[in-house]
């Protein structure tokens, strides 16, 4: 009976070892992956300010153009 139960837990640690081996893989996918972002998040364009500084310019040159009438 014990030489059964331990060739059942053999059996078991090895089937659960390449699924541990995956998940390890997974994990260093994902932090991998996260810090790709975090990267690409401080590199991006600043649009909601470029987009506020064009629509000041506009502003002003429409301005100027009133005036210059």
């Amino acid at each position: 009976m014990r030489g059964e139960i331990r060739t059942g837990f053999a059996e078991l640690r090895g089937d659960l070892s390449p699924a541990l081996q995956r998940t390890d893989q997974a994990e260093a996918d994902i932090d991998a992956l996260e810090q790709r972002v975090e990267a690409l998040e401080r590199a991006r364009w600043p649009l909601p300010s470029i987009a506020a500084v064009t629509a000041v310019a506009g502003l002003g040159l429409t301005l100027y153009q009133l005036v210059a009438k």
